[in-house]
């Protein structure tokens, strides 16, 4: 029977959870849809009618997980609740979310008891595919033919050279049973060919011809290197130092059993950390994979496996990557008998077509750059009416870009106009794959693989507008509910929700607050920071709401999807702070250490008041976490800047310092010692136009991440008050301010989003422009007119009278189009 008081870090999904194992059984619920660890479980009902079931070996939560079909694993199993309906899940009494730095303090659920319960059968034809795909690579590269191998055969972006028949192309794009080396920029390759015919290579070498040699002879000599047994001496190799990954995916073609196939070095350190804590921190990237290699090989657990197999272990038991599956939309507008046809395929297509294969370009900048001149007479695929933005154009060449960043398990949600939905699949294969002319039945163009689910075709009550003009987009969690309620997808399962606990499947962070949370993660404390209404305290509660919503599965009313603006949104920050998890301060002048820190405060007594020390906030914040080591602790301090901070801080500013959390630091008031415990993170606002990050105190920033959050135009995409296309007036007006004074002056998007939505009327929008915008304006110009003319235009603006021209809502709004988008070329 398992120890009940073991508890062991797992990460699953990207996240990490603290598992506490079962003793030997588990409890099925009455109603519920979840097995459980703890008859005390909160989530529990009827208690007296609960079913338990043997689990000997401690393992059924995770082959519940694993199952590819958890309802027919769970009959099987006899896996039922009291109504006879499969449990499907797993509690949070089972496997609890906690902080990364919690998961830290905690030994990693162990290689047997993993070992036990992994699925090798299930990874056998992946490996098969490796092995295949390998030894086609060394047919069409003989490894004979390298030492004299020509740089046509090797390098990306030549347009003499089908790209699929160049080496770096086949590395990166066309062995993806072998492991992915995709993303970053081509550079990893050495060299290749710039969309503009330029050829790019490190400039230590005198010329192309000089770089080539030497990262041929270098690519040469790491694998001879590696079959000799001697993958530690590949860190020395000059030419080839920084291309890590294409180095070990060579070495994983021509020589398989030297090392694992994990290329990246960060991974590599990972599966380190995890086998042999400790053991790699001073080594090199060959090195630490040759360590890595001879802990398995070492290791009778793994005798026999192949190292393909061994990595799949590894991925599957502690997985170095740190997101969940993402959800995104994809804009169809194939017509029905053309998209059943991809249906049947297996793909997603999106029709941008003029820029070609997007494996072709170096990075995303170039192939921007391409895209907008492809795209320069009619604005965008997929519009007839031309006169899209320049800054229009390269956003739809972000989220065409984008299709690079999915991976297998990813979702994809496939929609028409904006509110049909045609159909849901996960993302499978290479992901994005290009459509040559040849393909029977098809047309060429860009495309994803996608193995479709059943069901969820259908049409969403209310209409999404992003949907309209948009190629990908990201679908939020609010929205993917929409979706997975579709009456013919058969809605949410009933059963979740009779039970009142039901499984919410929570996406990754979004770029934005993974930004915030890796800073946090890395320093411990982070300061957004940028001009008025980017939207910084925002963000900051977002990623309150989102981050510590998640890790508080025990408190009623939280909802980490709330949606900022919402009575859950409301209701979840009221929860957190209620709880302690989550604290809101408002630095100003008059704040001090006394109430951050400690001070005197009167405290009345049987002889009246005297004055005694109180804990300040930071203090009491550290107390709480240190009580409960599994929770995150946030304290957000909004207007950072604007109280003296050398002075609030005070003796915090040393132990507040990643390296030095759960360290002591004497207070001189109360002599207590004080020490801020790994789980707490400090989160400042900081608005520019006040002050510059620039003029904090140094042992400030040097102890803070920074995150610059700049006006963002996207959410006003599109959206016209009149005839003035917000995103376009936003954009020009930025620009001009950014020339004439500086990026810490420009107007952010916030003030065009009254409760999160766009302004859509000449009343509204006038009313911002005189109330908001303008006294910002004639701030910056210190009542300078002709430079308030330079940014508004001189139809509003009287330079010689040093006056604002007294105009109609409606005149204001033409006047600021023919000036700021018109004028600039935007229209």
């Amino acid at each position: 029977m398992a120890d009940a008081e073991r508890r062991y870090a797992v990460t699953v999904d990207g996240r990490s959870y603290e598992l506490i194992p079962s003793t030997g059984k588990v409890i099925l619920p009455a109603r519920g849809a979840k097995i459980h660890h703890d008859p005390g479980c909160r989530h529990l009902t009827d208690a007296h009618a609960l079913e338990h079931r043997p689990d000997p070996d401690g393992l059924t939560w995770r082959r519940l997980l694993d199952a590819e079909d958890p309802a027919s694993f769970a009959a099987s199993a006899g896996l039922l609740n009291g109504r006879s309906r499969p449990v499907t899940g797993v509690c949070s009494c089972a496997l609890r979310p906690v902080a990364d730095s919690h998961a830290e303090t905690l030994p990693y659920w162990p290689v047997d008891e993993a070992l036990r319960v992994f699925d090798r059968e299930r990874y056998r034809a992946d490996v098969e595919a490796a092995d295949r795909r390998a030894e086609e690579i060394r047919a069409a590269f003989p490894w004979e033919e390298w030492p004299t191998l020509t740089l046509d055969r090797y390098a990306l972006g030549q347009p003499d050279v089908p790209g699929h028949q160049a080496y770096s192309y086949v590395l990166e794009f066309g062995s993806k049973a072998l492991g992915s080396i995709t993303g970053g920029t081509a550079k990893k390759h050495f060299l290749y060919r710039q969309n503009n015919g330029a050829w790019w290579f490190d400039k230590r070498y005198a010329d192309l011809d000089r770089a080539w040699e030497q990262v041929r002879a270098g690519l040469v000599a790491a694998v001879t290197a590696a079959r000799e047994g001697r993958v530690r001496d590949i860190d020395e190799l000059a030419a080839v130092r920084s291309g890590i990954m294409v180095v070990a995916k060579t070495l994983r073609i021509y020589a398989p059993d030297a090392v694992l196939p994990v290329y990246s070095d960060s991974f590599t350190q990972h599966y380190l950390d995890r086998l042999a804590p400790g053991s790699s921190a001073k080594l090199q990237p060959f090195a630490r994979k040759e360590l890595l290699k001879s802990l398995v090989d070492e290791d009778p657990r793994f005798a026999g496996w192949p190292p393909q197999l061994v990595w799949y272990f590894l991925d599957w038991w502690a997985p170095a990557r740190r997101t969940a599956p993402r959800t995104v939309r994809i804009g169809v507008s194939e017509p029905g008998e053309r998209w059943a046809e991809f249906v049947r395929a297996g793909l997603v297509p999106v029709r941008a077509d003029r820029v070609g294969d997007l494996h072709r370009y170096a990075d995303e900048d170039e192939f921007t750059a391409a895209y907008r001149e492809a795209y320069a007479e009619t604005g965008g695929e997929a519009r007839e009416d031309g006169g899209l933005s320049g800054s229009r154009r390269a956003a739809l060449a972000a989220e065409l870009w984008s299709l690079l960043d999915l991976r297998p398990g990813d979702r994809v949600v496939a929609t028409r106009g904006r509110s049909e939905v045609l159909g849901v699949g996960r993302v499978t294969g290479d992901g994005y794959v290009w459509l040559e002319l040849d393909e029977p039945d098809l047309p060429s163009g860009h495309a994803v693989a996608v193995r479709w689910d059943e069901g969820y075709p259908g049409t969403l009550d209310e209409p999404v507008a992003d949907w309209g003009a948009g190629l990908v987009s990201d679908v939020p969690p609010a929205l993917w509910k929409a979706v997975r309620a579709l009456p013919a997808s058969g809605g949410a399962p009933a059963e979740e929700e009779t039970a009142g606990i039901e499984a919410v499947e929570i996406p990754p962070l979004d770029d934005g607050l993974q930004r915030i949370d890796d800073a946090l993660e890395r320093r411990g404390q982070a300061v957004l920071f940028g001009p008025p209404g980017t939207g910084k305290t925002y963000q900051a509660l977002r990623y309150a709401v989102r981050r510590l919503g998640e890790l508080s599965e025990d408190l009623a009313g939280v909802d980490p999807l709330a949606e900022p603006g919402s009575e859950e949104f409301g209701a979840t920050i009221e929860a957190l702070r209620a709880s302690g998890r989550l604290t809101m301060v408002t630095f100003h002048p008059s704040y001090g250490y006394e109430d951050f820190v400690e001070g005197l405060r009167p405290v009345r007594g049987g002889a009246g008041f005297t004055l005694e020390p109180v804990d300040g906030v930071l203090k009491r914040v550290c107390a709480a976490a240190a009580a409960d080591p599994g929770r995150l602790y946030l304290l957000v301090v909004d207007e950072l800047n604007r109280g003296n901070l050398p002075r609030i801080l005070g003796e915090s500013i040393t132990v507040l310092e990643k390296d030095k959390r759960g360290l002591p630091v004497t207070l001189p008031l109360s002599g207590e010692a004080l020490r801020v415990p790994p789980n707490v993170r400090l989160l400042g606002t900081m608005n520019t136009a006040d002050r510059s990050v620039r003029m904090l105190d140094s042992a400030i920033r040097r102890r803070f991440a920074f995150i610059e959050l700049l006006p963002d135009s996207r959410p006003l995409r599109d959206r016209r008050v009149d005839q003035l296309h917000l995103a376009d007036f936003l954009d020009e007006l930025n620009r001009r301010i950014r020339v004439r004074l500086d990026r810490e002056k420009q107007i952010g998007h916030a003030f065009f989003l009254p409760e999160g939505v766009p302004v859509s009327t000449a009343a509204e929008f006038a009313a911002i422009v005189r109330g908001e915008i303008l006294p910002l304006l004639q701030e910056y110009a210190y009542d300078d007119y002709g430079l308030l003319a330079a940014f508004l235009g001189d139809a509003l603006v009287d330079a010689v009278g040093h006056t604002l021209r007294e105009v109609s809502d409606e005149a204001l709004v033409t006047h600021l189009y023919e000036e700021l988008q018109v004028g600039s070329g935007a229209e």
